[in-house]
């Protein structure tokens, strides 16, 4: 089972991979063709939105490069070289999306150091320039100095002494404006009274719980979760880093009285203001009869990681095992933080760190754990996260506050969801899939989702559907707002609300997309055809089969019409292509989106092959 899953997943992505181009190379043509009506203009932003692309490409060879040629330049300690060095050090901070981590002095091999086997005598295991502390601390001194009169902040992230003096540095430029701010979407997800509203309530407000869940109460959006300590909808919670890489917190963080932490939050107005990253936890209900709404979060929230949180005491029980193959179906790297480090007794700890270790390697999941038990071993594996098969194992306490920095220097370093280039593409035609919808007095109707390609601008005409027969309806972006502060533009990536003129509330709901107005009509799409694998179903599936979809922001139950397997029935681990048909409205789909289909516990992967 696990090696066809596993290929099946490979398949997926190479299909995911291909309809991408093409739909890329045709999106590229179309703005393409609207450009020649507004030549002049358009010509100055392509230029400008080529070369953003083209200096992102480069290879990381050339930053090993330019960080050795900086430090060469500043050991000279020839004066004149601090221009040099200055307009070196702003190349690469732009094109790192304004922050970088330079590391001083010898660096243990990564391997040794995530295994938890530096050795200082083995000369093999070390790579750079060996450094003195003195010259460490000069280099400091001269890059804060340089990257200051770039208008940007150096903070320390790790310093080592010792027989291998070692420094790791984050430089950050603040961003010119809300609209660019970079963020960092997590999802954050484990079974229930594992601690995950407590723990965000922790790292959000800074106060740390008093045991008895005194800090996830300002989390909490309705009353009967404040009297069950459920989490029972998608909250939402934004975490800011300023400049200096210090944490936005409120003032309140010593404050023992439950009334003023609950008042004294900080706006997210605040936050963005003053933020140079931001981290948006999407907090996830982990109660079973929720499942629906969790699974919604996770396919439309779009996260760059999943923080699985696991009660030390419990395990990894019930719908945490759920969580964890959503995440891994829908190819989301993921984060382990085991909570409760403080009242569990340690055979009961050790137990529990066994048994996520081991699910971790198991040939499902195909992960290799890292213990981060330091702040280097945090900064290194922030720094290449998603690329590797590393699963970061954090173990944190949010009474006495065991661990938390390590989480928060993490979550600091972590790669913004918007640099994702393959997931999100500027340079294509608007597209903007609706998450939620409101109807704010005095304004009108709302919508919040993700732009999953293209850019828009308050002002633009806007075509919004499909509704229920398929049709799409003209509007304009009113107003937009991004975190809670008001920003004129977004682009691919990005998460913002758009007020809508003249829609009506009743008329607009989830799984909707916003699609720039052009000559050509989007399609709503009623049939299509994809490649399934069937996870789990205790009977078999046959024809006229009904089952709940997740694909992207849609949520909606469809039929199954026909298949190409000869006995027209599929068991567990089956492989199929199926047609299946939306039972209540059409939707737009893409061929190559993945999708996940569940009837109480049926789960199915899949992916998008043809529209019918």
């Amino acid at each position: 089972m696990a090696t066809s899953l596993r290929n099946f997943q490979n398949e997926i992505k190479q299909i995911h991979h291909r309809e991408l181009a093409k739909q890329r190379v045709h999106g590229a043509e179309q703005i393409q063709k609207e450009q020649k009506h507004s030549q002049v203009a358009g010509k100055a932003k392509e230029d400008s939105l080529t070369e953003l692309a083209s200096v992102g490409t480069e290879e990381p060879r050339g930053e090993a490069e330019a960080e050795e040629k900086i430090l060469e330049i500043l050991l000279s300690k020839v004066p004149v070289n601090h221009d040099i060095v200055r307009d070196m050090l702003a190349a690469l901070l732009t094109r790192n999306h304004g922050e970088y981590v330079l590391r001083l002095g010898a660096q243990p091999s990564k391997a040794k150091l995530f295994a938890g086997e530096s050795d200082d005598d083995v000369a093999e295991y070390w790579n750079g320039i060996e450094q003195s502390e003195d010259t460490l601390n000069f280099l400091h001194q001269e890059i804060t100095s340089a990257v200051e009169e770039i208008g940007g902040k150096t903070s320390l992230l790790f310093e080592a002494r010792g027989k291998h003096p070692r420094k790791s540095l984050l430089l950050r430029l603040p961003p010119p404006s809300v609209s660019l701010t970079p963020e960092v979407r997590c999802a954050v997800v484990g079974n229930v009274d594992s601690g995950k509203s407590t723990t965000l309530g922790v790292l959000t407000r800074g106060a740390l719980d008093d045991g008895r869940g005194r800090a996830r109460v300002s989390l909490f959006r309705h009353k009967h979760e404040i009297e069950t300590g459920r989490t029972s909808s998608v909250g939402m919670e934004i975490l800011g880093f300023a400049p200096s890489g210090a944490p936005i917190l409120p003032e309140t963080g010593s404050s023992n009285d439950p009334d003023v932490v609950r008042r004294e939050k900080l706006g997210w107005e605040e936050i963005s203001v003053q933020a140079a990253k931001i981290v948006s936890f999407i907090d996830l209900a982990g109660h079973e009869k929720y499942l629906k709404t969790t699974l919604y979060g996770l396919t439309s929230g779009a996260p760059s990681c999943v923080i699985l949180i696991v009660g030390a005491n419990a395990g990894l029980i019930g719908m945490s095992k759920e969580h964890l193959s959503i995440a891994l179906a829908l190819s989301v790297p993921v984060v382990v933080c085991i909570t409760k480090i403080d009242m569990t007794p340690a055979n009961v700890q050790a137990e529990t760190i066994k048994q996520v270790v081991k699910i971790l390697r198991s040939p499902g999941c195909r992960k290799i754990p890292v213990f981060v038990r330091s702040s280097e071993v945090a900064v290194e594996i922030a720094t290449g996260f998603g690329k590797e098969k590393l699963c970061p194992i954090f173990q944190v306490s949010n009474v006495t506050g065991e661990g938390l920095g390590h989480l928060r220097t993490f979550l600091n370093l972590l790669p913004s969801s918007e640099g994702d280039t393959d997931k999100f593409a500027v340079d294509q035609p608007l597209e903007f899939s609706v998450t939620e919808v409101w109807s704010v007095p005095y304004v009108g109707t709302v919508v919040n989702g993700i732009v999953n390609g293209g850019s828009v601008k308050t002002g633009d005409p806007v075509m919004l559907g499909p509704d229920s027969n398929g049709n799409f309806q003209t509007t304009v972006v009113k107003s937009m707002q991004r975190k809670r502060a008001p920003v004129n533009t977004a682009e691919a990536g990005q998460c913002v609300s758009c007020a809508l003129k003249r829609v009506r509330r009743n008329t607009v709901r989830k799984g909707m997309v916003m699609v720039s107005k052009s000559e050509i009509l989007p399609k709503a799409t009623r049939q299509f055809q994809g490649q399934v694998l069937i996870l789990y179903h205790n009977t078999t599936l046959q024809k006229n089969y009904q089952a709940m979809l997740h694909c992207g922001a849609i949520r909606q139950t469809v039929r199954i019409i026909d298949m190409d397997n000869p006995q027209g029935v599929l068991r567990t681990g089956d492989r199929a292509t199926v047609t299946f048909e939306f039972i209540s409205h059409p939707e737009f789909i893409k061929e190559g989106m993945k999708l996940l289909f569940r009837e109480g516990k049926t789960k199915g992967l899949g992916v998008i092959t043809k529209l019918l």
